[in-house]
């Protein structure tokens, strides 16, 4: 079968701000074992961004700096479907160059030396003046380099070399540090004065002259000075100009994720922007809506089928670093040429939602793509408040707001509002032929404002205002949810702001909120092909069952255990509802209810969900029998369990049956050792024996 990996690259403008590194303690460069160090002092010192350099310092195994090194070459690889890395060849390909070419009149080798450095970082100069044999002069070498804008450089500038009183290694030239006058053998004039220098080294040669103020061809000064822009130029955009195309966020990612996704995904992170906004349903429930649009999204050629499979691992942490929620989904992709076609060279768009209850959060997702290994992750905070007395929500601004299919009514999907749809973009760009939509809502809005209160609008371009609207509250049919749209067809393109403001019945600001935009030059911009599963609708039990487990994870056992009874009472067939509702029963030790919920499942396949549940509370019942059997099922089925095999040796004990249950704490020990307490029982028991 052919079978090949697609990769389809969208073209997309990344706007992502760093987070902050985690604070594992770093490592000194003498610490690394020798070829590690190597690598980094030697082969790489020039390339190598400060973010990944600090990152490499703090991994703490072989193996780790193994994975990080296979990242590093594989974010500057160009061409990242074929089996060589272009980047590295040639990296290593300058290295040996120095080496051979460069350093033969100093101690060290030629990667070391002011013009091994330039090479490896810019490679080969466009063209080279030699002027070694000059009597008046000392001995200097210009390098021309032109078209590396990409990098962050000047569209043409020189690189200018020397050999300081006419000896040893050729020497970076500065204009700042060292000016004409230090080109000039035996130059006799003012050693500040720079014209004069220039003067007399024109009248010698006027292509050093022309080089020895300024590096950068065309730059226009006032007077006959050392250039700054050139001192920054080789100080500070040289340097850089080896990273400056590398999104060196992948390092923190690594550093971050390393000990969490499986070896092939480590080292594999990809780009990506996304957005965030809380709703609050017409039920009453905050969802958390988000969408995430990686930089890529490779795919399998199976035959004529273009395939992969994503797995969505969120997760939801409070403050104090406890776990209220997580939750997975798996994800399969599937085209065929023609719909490939047709979104390859678009952007590709990820969208869920979840529901979460009130409180402060930090929120987690790893998104990862089966086929290609590749990963990439959202970290943000969450707030959900707690019925707020007046609380205006973040703005959503979206490029279209379509009709919802009639398929999906009654049903949930992000972004989704009443009966619209809404296309919003993590990068708020728009075109003058768009129109913008603004949702946004007011909760906890008083009679008073509902009825006397209105909205205003203002849109600045920069800091002026263009654009100004004021609407009455009582307007518009829901006094929850608003929407509101502006065309943009008179706007230039720019960056500009949306700012929307709740007033009294004086016109006084109560609230305020806005957002940025962005009016593209480019009438056709990319947007996103969109994949978003269809959820439940709001009155559907499962919400009150992953409320009700947030809430238990909260320890708020009154509210968890109203909505996790709920659950089960709306759905009492349901697996899932029993298991969470008799969990939660075990908490508050009422054994003989989970007893009884559980018993409709044990006439079929389902019984063995519920084994171990109903084993404890038999035990906790001391009806000791019924537990050894319910455990001894479930060992049958599900294989050695070292929990189920201790609560089974201490029912046997109960009993007084020593001998099994010394059988089934050995074959716990055999599967942990490392049970000081259980090693006492054990003990006891063959001494009794």
């Amino acid at each position: 079968m052919n079978k090949k990996i697609l990769s389809v690259i969208f073209l997309i403008l990344f706007l992502i701000s760093g987070f902050a590194l985690f604070s594992q303690k770093k490592k000194s460069l003498k610490d690394l074992p020798v070829n590690y160090r190597k690598w980094l002092e030697e082969e790489v010192v020039y390339i190598i961004s400060p973010k990944e350099k600090d990152v490499f310092l703090q991994l703490e195994s072989d193996r780790e700096r193994d994975l990080f090194i296979g990242a590093f070459w594989k974010q500057r690889d160009p061409e990242p479907n074929t089996p060589d890395n272009e980047f590295k060849i040639e990296h290593y390909r300058r290295i040996s160059y120095s080496n051979q070419w460069f350093g033969k009149e100093s101690p060290g080798p030629g990667w070391r030396t002011d013009m091994g450095r330039i090479y490896i970082i810019l490679g080969e100069p466009k063209a080279i003046e030699k002027y070694e044999n000059e009597i008046k002069v000392f001995p200097v070498i210009i390098w021309f380099y032109e078209g590396m804008a990409k990098y962050g450089l000047p569209n043409a500038f020189n690189v200018v070399f020397f050999k300081r009183e006419g000896f040893g290694e050729y020497e970076l030239y500065s204009p700042v540090k060292f000016g004409p006058q230090n080109l000039v053998i035996n130059y006799q004039g003012d050693p500040t004065d720079y014209e004069a220098a220039f003067n007399e080294l024109q009248n010698i040669e006027p292509n050093i002259a022309a080089v020895s103020l300024s590096l950068i061809p065309g730059e226009d000064s006032l007077r006959l000075s050392p250039s700054l822009a050139s001192e920054v130029l080789i100080n500070s955009k040289i340097p850089a100009a080896s990273y400056e195309k590398v999104k060196d966020l992948y390092a923190e990612k690594f550093l971050k994720y390393k000990d969490f996704v499986e070896v092939e995904y480590s080292a594999n992170y990809i780009d990506n922007e996304s957005s965030i906004k809380v709703i609050q349903d017409k039920s009453g429930i905050f969802f958390v809506h988000y969408l995430v649009e990686p930089k890529k999204l490779s795919l399998e050629q199976i035959g004529k089928k273009y395939k992969t499979q994503l797995e969505v691992n969120g997760k939801i942490s409070d403050l104090n670093k406890n776990t209220i929620f997580q939750y997975q989904r798996s994800i399969p992709i599937e085209f065929n040429e023609d719909q490939l076609n047709k979104i390859k060279t678009k952007l590709f768009s990820f969208q869920d939602m979840f529901p979460l209850v009130e409180g402060n959060y930090k929120f987690s997702l790893l998104l990862k793509n089966t086929t290609s290994k590749e990963f990439t992750s959202v970290e943000a905070d969450i707030a959900i408040p707690k019925t707020p007395s007046l609380l205006l929500g973040s703005l959503i601004l979206a490029n279209r707001a379509a009709a919802i299919n009639p398929e999906l009514k009654g049903k949930n999907k992000p972004f989704m509002i009443d009966n619209l749809q809404l296309l919003p973009s993590p990068r708020n760009d728009f075109t003058s032929q768009d129109t913008l939509f603004l949702f946004f809502q007011i909760l906890g809005l008083t009679p008073e404002l509902r009825e006397n209160g209105s909205l205003e609008y203002s849109i600045f371009k920069n800091e002026t205002k263009v654009h100004s609207l004021i609407k009455a509250i009582r307007d518009y049919p829901d006094r929850t949810n608003f929407l509101e749209k502006f065309s943009l067809a008179n706007d230039s393109p720019d960056y500009y702001s949306i700012k929307v403001s709740v007033c009294g019945k004086n016109k006084e600001e109560l609230l305020s909120n806005q957002a940025r935009f962005y009016i593209s030059p480019h009438p056709n911009l990319l947007r996103p092909w969109v994949l978003s599963l269809p959820l439940p609708s709001s009155d559907n039990p499962v919400y009150a069952n992953t409320l009700g487990n947030q809430f238990l994870n909260k320890k708020d056992f009154e509210t968890s255990g109203r909505l996790l009874e709920e659950a089960y009472r709306r759905d009492p067939n349901s697996v899932l509802f029993t298991l969470d509702f008799c969990r939660f029963l075990l908490l508050k030790k009422e054994y003989q209810k989970i007893k009884n919920i559980a018993a409709p499942f044990l006439n079929d396949q389902r019984k063995y969900e519920f084994l171990e549940i109903l084993g404890q509370s038999s035990q906790a019942l001391g009806e000791f029998p019924a537990a050894i059997s319910y455990y001894a099922d479930y060992l049958a089925h599900y294989g050695m369990n070292i929990q189920v095999l201790n609560s089974l040796g201490e029912c046997f004990h109960q009993i007084g049956n020593n001998k099994e249950a010394l059988k089934a704490w050995t074959k716990s020990l055999e599967l942990n050792p490392n049970q000081e307490s259980l090693k006492k029982s054990v003990e006891s028991l063959k001494e009794k024996k």
